[in-house]
């Protein structure tokens, strides 16, 4: 069993523990990789082939040398490099799954977002 998940997360640092938390007790792992970006969900669905590249690298190296089984994108209220509704939020966030799983790691690719207290909702897995 992998000690790890891995996250496409928000740089935001209000954000971090709160997933953190969640992924570890969700997923009884002591470790979160995290791969962070201003906008994540936009980033994945809009982003520069550069951009692109650089996630799906990182994303390589938590599947392969930590064994991660599971990646979850996240978004968050109030975020400055996608400042867009919750509503917005949550449709692009499962955009961004789609768009993870056909990246094809063989791992489950789940949603989050994180509300105004900062507090972990699931919107799919």
């Amino acid at each position: 069993m992998s000690e790890f998940v891995t996250s496409i997360n928000c740089m935001d640092g209000r954000v971090q523990l709160p997933v953190i938390h969640w992924m570890q007790e969700k997923y009884d792992v002591p470790y979160v990789d995290m791969i962070t970006e201003a906008g994540p969900n936009k980033v994945v669905l809009q982003g520069t082939e550069d951009q692109i590249k650089a996630i799906q690298a990182k994303v390589q190296v938590s599947v392969d040398a930590h064994g991660s089984k599971t990646l979850a994108i996240v978004g968050h209220e109030g975020c400055a490099g996608n400042p867009v509704p919750r509503e917005k939020k949550w449709e692009e966030i499962k955009e961004a799954i789609e768009v993870v799983k056909s990246w094809d790691y063989g791992i489950d690719v789940i949603g989050l977002y994180v509300n105004g207290d900062w507090e972990v909702e699931v919107v799919q897995e």
